[in-house]
């Protein structure tokens, strides 16, 4: 944490929202410990820690930063309780306000992402009870049963650009895409995905428009208008056939494009050589491996939608701005010595989000934390929230 973002928090101030030495603040000594600044304006006093997670948290700030490591790298709350010596109500607590963290960063730093291609898929789990176990009158309650998580994922930085977590319905669907416009910018991505109706159908209510077909004859009623895709949308599906439950073959179709401009677009691509879902497969199965409400046969399931909800955003804010991609890795122009007698170091550490251009250097988990979050990106997140509901 630093001055030069710390900014007056009084909303009826003029200098709201404007950091330190673009405004009036000024330091002013510290109470309990903490670093404090002074409006000179407003004469409003706040804490340097102000707009970050640590703001308000009466804890040791190691310990908090070990805690919010463990938990979004697969632990559940009693074990990180277990390994760090805390109350499990803590955890809770800091999960909690980690996670809304992440949420309002990720929402921030998310924002005219140049994506080529773009996998589709969903991830099966369940909140509070499977689905098949419930009883009658918990059926229509939205909290229970079978959740799946919505992903839109990008192969090239390997990042997810966004996800839903809800029912297998059309209503997701469209809110998934709707999710992946707000974060790309006016380029259209390729996307692929299995054959699950709903897609084809959120992509034209996307990325798509309406038009007026022509009357057959010169009497009666016009027909209703329909939707066609935007020119440059490119959509294609991978078609499984299973046999007594087993794969047997993989085909691929394409939904909306021409078989010239895919194959086009898979010669440009530095990733994908055919039409596929590989990335996306292969990024659930860490998402199950890194996030103990997703693992299966586990006690360590969601038993409330929000605190799933939470923990994703966790998640995923860590692996993309603090756990180096392997593949994405760069070889150095010049090897670099490393300490004591070790070979020189030749490759550099890539993030997806630094793939992305996102950010510009690893993150660690107290960057994470400290990152300053504004008033506007508070009011950004208010004004889409059709898109993107808060979480309680």
């Amino acid at each position: 944490m630093n001055w030069e973002d710390l900014y007056c928090p009084n909303p009826q101030c003029l200098y709201y929202g404007v950091p330190f030495h673009h405004g009036t603040m000024v330091k002013n000594g510290s109470s309990h410990g903490q670093k404090r600044g002074r409006c000179q304006h407003c004469g409003k006093s706040v804490s340097l820690k102000y707009g970050t997670a640590y703001h308000g948290l009466e804890a040791d700030a190691s310990i908090f930063e070990t805690a919010i490591r463990a938990l979004a790298e697969g632990n559940s709350i009693r074990a990180t309780a277990r390994i760090v010596t805390i109350e499990e109500d803590t955890v809770s607590a800091w999960l909690d306000r980690a996670g809304k963290h992440c949420r309002l960063i990720t929402l921030e730093l998310w924002k005219n992402l140049r994506v080529t291609e773009c996998q589709l898929d969903e991830l099966w789990s369940f909140v509070h009870t499977k689905q098949g176990h419930l009883e009658e009158v918990k059926l229509y309650k939205e909290s229970y049963g079978d959740a799946w998580v919505w992903s839109a994922f990008a192969p090239v930085p390997r990042l997810v650009l966004a996800f839903v977590i809800g029912k297998r319905s059309q209503e997701n669907a469209d809110l998934l895409l709707q999710r992946v416009k707000h974060v790309t910018d006016d380029h259209i991505p390729f996307f692929t995905s299995d054959q699950l109706v709903a897609y084809k159908a959120a992509l034209l209510n996307v990325y798509g428009e309406e038009y007026q077909p022509k009357r057959k004859g010169s009497r009666g009623r016009f027909p209703k208008s329909r939707r066609k895709p935007l020119p440059g949308l490119l959509y294609a599906q991978v078609v499984k056939k299973l046999r007594k439950g087993r794969l047997n073959s993989v085909s691929t179709k394409i939904i909306f494009g021409e078989a010239n401009e895919i194959e086009n677009k898979l010669k440009e691509s530095p990733v994908s050589q055919k039409i596929n879902t590989s990335f996306i497969e292969r990024d659930n199965l860490t998402q199950r491996q890194s996030n103990r409400r997703l693992t299966r046969k586990t006690n360590g399931f969601s038993k409330e939608m929000n605190w799933f909800e939470k923990r994703l955003w966790l998640s995923l804010a860590y692996s993309h701005c603090v756990l180096p991609h392997h593949s994405l890795r760069r070889k150095l122009k010049k090897p670099e010595p490393t300490r004591g007698l070790g070979s020189p170091k030749i490759w550099e550490s890539v993030t997806p989000a630094m793939a992305a251009n996102i950010t510009d250097h690893v993150w660690d988990t107290k960057e994470l934390l400290s990152y300053r979050i504004y008033p506007y990106q508070i009011r950004d997140s208010t004004k889409n929230k059709a898109i993107f509901p808060n979480i309680v």
